[in-house]
């Protein structure tokens, strides 16, 4: 996973963060400093102060862990420098000294391994030193309590959990799980202080009306944190402050300590009708009722799938982290488009940025802080969506330093032009009918009215075709049109003959039928302002069903069919004028023209 760092997100305030975590300077190098490293580590056993100890351990396990390696260079074959951490396990235990001692006693705790652990464990046992008695007992540490501090705007909580040393010492750790950026740790830090007083403290600081704090079972706690960790661990490039991720092993250990069983983070899912439903709503409103149109309705089916699918999942919690991290990144990577469509963006998300936020009635003084922000961005989003840059695959690859940013973004196009709005959309076109030589030659006559043709269909499927292809014309004739009775024919003949065991399952042959029609519906975007502007729960309810289960039968039926089940933007294209009805092949010949008739004047 490829991360771009964003400078927004609620943290913890600055002024209720303690100075604790003195642990920035270990590195890698550091490692194999024998002389060097030993003496610090007996000025930290010497403080009588467990965390000066603990955050070395912590510090130098981090330094040598390998989720820090470039993962390019890793699947390369390119080699680390510097020791393994099983290495330097087995260096402390050649040498005899109570400073490798108490690293082997944190190490024995903290590292990720078992046998690393069990390494530094029996080197131990075969030791007399002198060490704490809160270190010999390190084992013997319990993490009691948990707390969540979250945002109504949601872009990310802080966990706090509360530790207990065997001589009494207590520790609590903070960690910052950032939603925007993909559910993961972006920062922690740890403070020599019992959970209650560092709460007290962070609570006193931090007067936000908008912030609810709150104890949560330590096994979410441990969930949570497992997962954001994991998930962060992915990311590339890492997330670094001064305290991250050098007490990652640290926290890795604590949260060993909690209960297991808890649960994760659940982020909401937005199935096509509930999506429907609020882009309804919101041109329904006084909000939206005057953006109604094509263009628009488009646009905000972008919004919506960043919405959803990407950070927190839910399309009605807008910060001005999430506006700056859709305007100034993802609109301009994923959706290629001319800068006069994408010039909308703007006013469309202040329009729908104040429904959600009446909608879940959000204070006017967080609705006015993120308006502010898309005022702020839009400047710089406007001059992005008209400068070169690399989109899709290519812009993946330069946040990973594979390719220059500054282009050109060779995926293996002839050359840098064919990257154009035009070169692209007219591939779109070309996907939908088949071929560019299909586009070009494309017309807009009406589909015949024709038989079903039972032509290769096994015998023994008969009956049960015969039952889906009686209530596909039935919904057509009472729905739709003789263009459509034809095309979900043709669909559903085409299914039987490529794989007719899909007919020999029980099943009920309304749920065949209607993803027969919401498929062919698809393709000819009914379900579009400019296609019909048919809802699929009103194509659904004339087959006495839901929408939940369309989709799944619909890709089992392409694949049937031969088509592999692509969506862009929420349109599928089958590859075939055959399946396609005039209307639509009409608009996309008009679609056409036009791009030619630019990509000419350019």
């Amino acid at each position: 996973m490829a991360g771009r760092h964003r400078r927004g997100g609620r943290v913890t305030p600055k002024g209720t963060r303690p100075r604790s975590f003195d642990a920035g300077t270990v590195n890698r190098d550091r490692a194999s400093d024998g002389p060097d490293l030993l003496a610090d580590v007996g000025r930290r056993l010497a403080s009588g102060k467990p965390l000066d100890l603990l955050a070395e351990v912590s510090g130098l396990l981090a330094a040598l862990d390998p989720r820090a390696d470039d993962p390019l260079e890793r699947a390369r074959g390119g080699r680390r420098t510097g020791p393994t951490i099983d290495e330097l396990t087995r260096s402390f235990a050649d040498v005899d000294r109570v400073e490798t001692s108490a690293m082997l006693a944190g190490i024995a705790q903290m590292a990720a391994d078992d046998l690393v652990r069990a390494r530094a464990r029996r080197a131990l046992a075969a030791r007399n030193h002198a060490l704490p008695m809160w270190l010999v007992r390190l084992g013997e540490t319990t993490a009691y309590r948990a707390v969540e501090m979250v945002h109504v705007l949601g872009d990310g909580d802080n966990i706090i959990v509360g530790t207990r040393l065997p001589d009494g010492h207590e520790l609590s750790l903070v960690v910052y799980i950032d939603h925007n950026l993909g559910t993961v740790v972006r920062d922690a830090f740890v403070v020599p202080e019992p959970i209650a007083h560092l709460v007290e403290f962070m609570q006193a600081k931090n007067d936000d009306p908008d912030v609810l704090w709150r104890d949560i079972t330590p096994a979410d706690a441990r969930t949570r944190i497992a997962e954001a960790i994991d998930t962060g661990a992915m990311t590339f490039p890492p997330f670094e402050t001064d305290s991250w991720p050098a007490c990652r092993p640290l926290l890795e250990w604590v949260n060993r300590l909690l209960p297991q069983g808890g649960s994760g983070y659940v982020h909401p899912k937005w199935d096509e009708e509930g999506i429907e439903a609020l882009t309804d709503r919101f041109f329904g409103s006084p909000f939206g009722s005057e953006l109604d149109d094509h263009e628009h309705r488009q646009l905000l089916e972008s919004i919506l799938w960043f919405a959803t699918d990407y950070g927190p999942g839910d399309p009605l919690r807008w910060s001005p982290t999430a506006v700056e991290i859709l305007l100034l990144d993802w609109v301009p990577r994923k959706i290629v488009a001319d800068a006069a469509f994408l010039s909308l963006v703007p006013d469309l998300l202040r329009a729908f940025v104040t429904f959600c936020h009446t909608e879940r009635q959000v204070r006017s003084e967080l609705t006015d802080q993120t308006l502010e922000a898309v005022d702020g961005y839009e400047s710089e989003y406007q001059r992005i969506i008209r400068s070169p840059r690399p989109q899709g695959p290519a812009a993946l690859m330069a946040a990973m330093g594979v390719l220059d940013p500054d282009g050109p973004w060779d995926l293996g196009v002839a050359d840098e032009e064919e990257l154009d709005y035009e070169t692209m959309a007219l591939g779109w076109l070309s996907d939908a009918v088949g071929g560019r030589d299909i586009l070009e030659a494309l017309d807009d006559m009406p589909l015949p009215d024709e038989e079903f043709s039972w032509a290769g269909i096994d015998a023994d499927v008969h009956g049960r075709v015969g039952e889906v292809l009686a209530l596909c014309d039935r919904c057509c004739d009472e729905m739709l049109d003789v263009e459509y009775r034809t095309a979900c024919r043709r669909f559903l003949a085409q299914g039987a003959n490529g794989d007719p065991n899909v007919f020999r399952r029980k099943a009920r042959p309304g749920g065949a039928a209607a993803a027969v029609c919401w498929i062919v519906g698809k393709a000819n975007e009914l379900f579009t302002p400019s296609g019909g502007g048919m809802l699929v729960k009103e194509l659904m309810a004339h087959f006495g069903l839901t929408q939940g289960g369309v989709s799944q039968r619909a890709e089992t039926l392409m694949k049937a069919a031969g088509f592999d089940r692509s969506e862009r933007y929420g349109q599928i294209d089958l590859g075939s004028p055959e399946l396609l009805v005039s209307s639509r092949r009409r608009r996309i010949v008009a679609r056409r023209d036009l791009l030619l008739d630019r990509s000419r004047r350019v």
